[in-house]
């Protein structure tokens, strides 16, 4: 019998009479509390033409640079139309009167958590990340600090919300980071988790030898190495409940390789994440595998453009699994 709590992802038939590669039809577009911003955190790590967090030198593989930024917000966008124009989907993303506070963990750009303060004017907003890499001028409900969320919580206080987005190859242990975010919670407040897996197809059309699968599998295992291995998306939902959360739901979706599905939504959703993983795949791969796999930076590149290549190619009906969990501290007893 089926869970209730967890709404499955929906089927993606292929727009059999597609085959015009050019998706311009959408437009241009498609183109602290714990360590201050010390000067050496600015001096960014330099390497194979990409450049990376000074803090926490060599914990995270993805880049800090402007395309890896470009590419952040795009991402952002992806997970707006994938959600409905939704920045989430706690309870308290739904409330423009919600008071208290917001912890956004690994923020990147900032985006999000400045988009939600916007949204929710009486909400004091905290961005973590490696990398200073947000904007100067925020809302003045907005606070982004350098931390990492594997050294221990120092918090003042608990939050009502904390957000965790695309957190998969960062993290070395879900138990202990799930329980930190448990207990830096406040009772009856909630944690919503948004994470991806290595891309997939229901039809068979992505094949193990083919350049984008070797190069996502070439991810996991680097990740692995680097003891920040996938989790799988299946178990989140139960992770939480283990942690002690109540109320948790797991949504599923699906991000296709490029404009292959039939469905208007699902076919904007691919264009959108051919362009994030295209602009993307150099900055994904490129320390993973020099640094865990010692592969060359001219090996790196060769790969990329093959997998470019395949992740246009509109007869492989790849996706890339999302979900997201959402679970509800429980209240205290009275």
């Amino acid at each position: 019998m089926a869970d209730p709590s967890v709404t499955e992802a929906a089927p993606m038939a292929p727009d059999e009479g597609d085959f015009n590669d050019n998706d311009s039809s959408l437009g241009s577009e498609a183109g602290s509390e714990t360590t201050s911003l010390a000067e050496s955190i600015l001096n960014y790590r330099k390497e194979n033409g990409r450049t990376y967090h000074q803090y926490k030198d060599g914990k995270y593989h993805f880049p800090n640079d402007e395309d890896e930024n470009e590419r952040l917000d795009l991402q952002h966008h992806i997970f707006y139309l994938t959600l409905d124009g939704k920045l989430g989907l706690a309870p308290p993303t739904l409330d423009p009167e919600l008071g208290g506070r917001v912890l956004d963990i690994g923020t990147g750009t900032g985006i999000w958590a400045i988009d939600f303060a916007d949204e929710h004017p009486n909400v004091q907003v905290i961005g973590t990340d490696l990398s200073p890499t947000q904007p100067s001028f925020v809302p003045p409900n907005v606070n982004f600090i350098i931390d990492d969320f594997e050294d221990e919580w120092t918090f003042s206080q608990p939050f009502q919300y904390i957000h965790s987005r695309m957190m998969n190859t960062s993290v070395s242990d879900w138990d202990t980071y799930v329980k930190s975010c448990y207990e830096n919670i406040k009772p009856g407040g909630y944690l919503e988790l948004q994470e991806f897996a290595l891309p997939l197809s229901d039809d068979g059309t992505l094949k193990d030898e083919q350049p984008l699968q070797q190069s996502m599998k070439l991810l996991g295992e680097a990740a692995a190495k680097a003891n920040h291995a996938f989790y799988p998306l299946d178990d989140m939902k139960a992770l939480l409940e283990k942690t002690g959360f109540k109320n948790v739901t797991a949504a599923k979706y699906k991000w296709a390789s490029n404009s292959w599905p039939k469905d208007k939504k699902f076919k904007e959703i691919g264009i959108w994440n051919n362009k994030n993983i295209s602009d993307g795949i150099n900055g994904f791969l490129m320390a993973a595998l020099t640094r865990a796999l010692g592969w060359s930076q001219e090996a790196v590149e060769i790969l990329c453009s093959k997998a470019r290549k395949d992740l246009n190619d509109k007869s492989i009906h790849a996706y890339w699994p999302i979900i997201v969990v959402v679970g509800q501290k429980p209240e205290e007893e009275s």
